[in-house]
Protein backbone atom coordinates (compact mmCIF):
# COMPACT_ATOMS: atom_id res chain seq x y z
CA UNK A 1 0.00 0.00 0.00
CA UNK A 2 1.43 3.21 -1.10
CA UNK A 3 1.31 6.44 1.68
CA UNK A 4 1.87 9.59 -0.08
CA UNK A 5 3.20 12.38 2.44
CA UNK A 6 2.68 16.30 1.51
CA UNK A 7 5.05 18.73 3.24
CA UNK A 8 4.60 22.58 3.05
CA UNK A 9 6.48 25.31 3.95
CA UNK A 10 8.14 28.47 3.32
CA UNK A 11 11.51 29.61 2.48
CA UNK A 12 13.88 28.67 4.80
CA UNK A 13 11.86 26.45 7.38
CA UNK A 14 13.89 23.53 6.12
CA UNK A 15 10.94 22.08 4.56
CA UNK A 16 13.41 20.41 1.73
CA UNK A 17 16.05 19.24 4.54
CA UNK A 18 13.48 17.26 6.01
CA UNK A 19 11.66 15.73 3.14
CA UNK A 20 15.88 14.32 1.95
CA UNK A 21 16.01 13.13 5.56
CA UNK A 22 12.32 10.73 5.32
CA UNK A 23 13.46 9.94 1.96
CA UNK A 24 16.29 8.49 2.78
CA UNK A 25 15.21 6.68 6.03
CA UNK A 26 12.29 5.22 3.86
CA UNK A 27 14.81 4.06 0.96
CA UNK A 28 16.64 2.05 3.92
CA UNK A 29 14.10 0.45 5.28
CA UNK A 30 13.42 -0.96 1.89
CA UNK A 31 10.13 1.49 0.94
CA UNK A 32 9.92 2.27 -2.67
CA UNK A 33 9.92 5.93 -2.73
CA UNK A 34 9.61 8.61 -4.80
CA UNK A 35 9.87 12.78 -3.77
CA UNK A 36 9.04 15.79 -5.56
CA UNK A 37 10.00 19.11 -4.51
CA UNK A 38 8.93 22.81 -5.68
CA UNK A 39 11.32 25.73 -4.13
CA UNK A 40 8.98 28.70 -5.76
CA UNK A 41 10.38 31.87 -4.71
CA UNK A 42 11.70 30.12 -1.32
CA UNK A 43 14.77 31.94 -0.88
CA UNK A 44 12.46 34.98 -0.67
CA UNK A 45 10.36 33.48 1.92
CA UNK A 46 7.99 32.02 -0.75
CA UNK A 47 5.75 28.71 -0.56
CA UNK A 48 7.77 25.31 -0.73
CA UNK A 49 6.22 21.99 -1.38
CA UNK A 50 7.51 18.58 -1.11
CA UNK A 51 5.46 15.59 -2.43
CA UNK A 52 6.81 11.86 -1.11
CA UNK A 53 5.48 8.96 -1.93
CA UNK A 54 6.27 5.30 -0.59
CA UNK A 55 5.21 1.72 -0.21
CA UNK A 56 6.03 -1.40 -1.99
CA UNK A 57 6.13 -0.33 -5.25
CA UNK A 58 5.66 3.91 -6.14
CA UNK A 59 5.47 4.73 -9.48
CA UNK A 60 5.09 8.76 -9.54
CA UNK A 61 5.79 11.67 -6.56
CA UNK A 62 2.92 13.00 -7.70
CA UNK A 63 -0.08 13.62 -5.07
CA UNK A 64 -2.91 14.47 -6.61
CA UNK A 65 -5.97 16.87 -4.99
CA UNK A 66 -7.46 15.15 -2.32
CA UNK A 67 -5.35 12.68 -2.26
CA UNK A 68 -2.63 13.06 0.42
CA UNK A 69 -2.74 10.64 3.51
CA UNK A 70 -0.93 13.12 5.45
CA UNK A 71 -0.35 16.89 5.04
CA UNK A 72 2.03 18.67 7.13
CA UNK A 73 2.47 21.96 7.48
CA UNK A 74 5.72 24.10 8.54
CA UNK A 75 3.17 27.26 8.65
CA UNK A 76 -0.44 27.67 9.45
CA UNK A 77 -1.25 29.70 6.43
CA UNK A 78 0.61 27.48 4.29
CA UNK A 79 -1.76 24.49 6.23
CA UNK A 80 -4.57 26.38 5.13
CA UNK A 81 -3.58 26.71 1.31
CA UNK A 82 -3.00 23.11 0.74
CA UNK A 83 -5.11 21.61 2.72
CA UNK A 84 -7.70 20.46 -0.79
CA UNK A 85 -4.86 17.85 -1.04
CA UNK A 86 -5.26 15.79 1.93
CA UNK A 87 -7.62 13.39 1.87
CA UNK A 88 -11.51 13.25 3.84
CA UNK A 89 -9.71 10.87 6.35
CA UNK A 90 -6.29 12.02 6.22
CA UNK A 91 -4.19 13.46 8.83
CA UNK A 92 -3.09 17.07 9.49
CA UNK A 93 0.28 17.74 11.19
CA UNK A 94 1.01 21.94 11.64
CA UNK A 95 3.31 24.11 12.91
CA UNK A 96 1.17 26.87 14.72
CA UNK A 97 4.11 29.41 13.10
CA UNK A 98 3.17 32.36 11.03
CA UNK A 99 5.67 33.65 8.61
CA UNK A 100 4.09 36.92 7.05
CA UNK A 101 4.21 37.14 3.74
CA UNK A 102 5.29 39.86 1.21
CA UNK A 103 2.33 41.36 1.20
CA UNK A 104 1.58 41.29 5.01
CA UNK A 105 5.03 42.34 5.71
CA UNK A 106 4.69 45.52 3.14
CA UNK A 107 1.09 46.04 5.12
CA UNK A 108 -0.41 45.78 1.61
CA UNK A 109 -2.79 42.95 3.47
CA UNK A 110 -3.00 41.41 6.89
CA UNK A 111 -2.27 37.88 7.97
CA UNK A 112 -5.29 35.83 8.23
CA UNK A 113 -7.16 35.56 11.87
CA UNK A 114 -8.39 32.52 12.67
CA UNK A 115 -5.98 29.96 10.67
CA UNK A 116 -6.67 27.15 13.31
CA UNK A 117 -9.97 27.09 13.83
CA UNK A 118 -10.55 27.04 10.35
CA UNK A 119 -8.22 24.12 9.76
CA UNK A 120 -9.92 22.03 12.58
CA UNK A 121 -13.27 22.72 11.18
CA UNK A 122 -12.41 21.01 7.72
CA UNK A 123 -10.06 18.42 9.69
CA UNK A 124 -10.75 15.54 12.48
CA UNK A 125 -7.28 14.31 12.80
CA UNK A 126 -4.96 17.04 12.85
CA UNK A 127 -1.60 17.15 15.15
CA UNK A 128 -0.83 21.27 16.12
CA UNK A 129 2.21 22.23 17.78
CA UNK A 130 4.44 25.26 17.87
CA UNK A 131 7.74 24.06 17.05
CA UNK A 132 9.70 26.96 17.14
CA UNK A 133 9.39 27.43 20.80
CA UNK A 134 10.14 23.92 21.34
CA UNK A 135 12.90 24.49 19.30
CA UNK A 136 13.72 28.00 21.32
CA UNK A 137 13.90 26.11 24.31
CA UNK A 138 16.24 23.63 23.51
CA UNK A 139 18.44 26.78 22.46
CA UNK A 140 18.49 26.78 18.42
CA UNK A 141 15.47 27.81 16.46
CA UNK A 142 16.48 26.57 13.11
CA UNK A 143 16.05 23.38 14.88
CA UNK A 144 12.28 23.27 14.70
CA UNK A 145 12.30 21.53 11.54
CA UNK A 146 14.06 18.39 13.13
CA UNK A 147 11.56 18.83 16.10
CA UNK A 148 8.92 19.01 13.14
CA UNK A 149 10.72 15.50 11.52
CA UNK A 150 10.37 13.67 15.36
CA UNK A 151 6.65 14.35 15.19
CA UNK A 152 6.15 13.39 11.35
CA UNK A 153 7.77 10.23 12.43
CA UNK A 154 6.05 9.21 15.28
CA UNK A 155 2.85 9.88 13.35
CA UNK A 156 3.76 7.73 11.39
CA UNK A 157 4.67 5.25 13.05
CA UNK A 158 8.51 4.94 11.82
CA UNK A 159 10.21 5.02 14.86
CA UNK A 160 12.09 1.27 14.23
CA UNK A 161 14.27 3.54 10.95
CA UNK A 162 17.51 5.05 12.48
CA UNK A 163 16.82 8.64 12.50
CA UNK A 164 19.68 10.27 14.32
CA UNK A 165 22.01 8.54 11.59
CA UNK A 166 20.28 10.37 9.30
CA UNK A 167 19.79 13.77 10.88
CA UNK A 168 23.96 13.19 11.26
CA UNK A 169 24.36 12.33 7.47
CA UNK A 170 22.30 15.71 6.03
CA UNK A 171 23.80 18.44 9.06
CA UNK A 172 26.96 19.87 10.03
CA UNK A 173 28.66 18.01 13.34
CA UNK A 174 28.36 21.18 15.22
CA UNK A 175 24.16 20.76 15.51
CA UNK A 176 24.29 17.18 15.64
CA UNK A 177 23.43 17.31 19.90
CA UNK A 178 20.57 20.06 19.39
CA UNK A 179 18.98 18.67 16.45
CA UNK A 180 19.12 15.07 18.11
CA UNK A 181 17.32 16.31 21.23
CA UNK A 182 15.21 18.26 18.44
CA UNK A 183 14.37 15.23 17.16
CA UNK A 184 13.39 13.33 20.68
CA UNK A 185 11.14 16.11 21.97
CA UNK A 186 9.70 15.88 18.58
CA UNK A 187 8.91 12.03 18.48
CA UNK A 188 7.63 12.78 22.11
CA UNK A 189 4.71 14.75 21.57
Amino acid sequence: MTKSLLLVGVGGQGTILVSKILSEGLLEEGYDVKMSEIHGMSQRGGSVTTQIRFGDKVYSPTINLGEADVLVSFEKLEAARYIPQLKKDGRLIVNEEEMWPLPVLTGLEKYPEGIMEELRSKVDNIISINAREIAEELGEPRSQNIVMLGLIVKALGLENIDWKSKIKKFLPERVHEVNIKAFERGISL
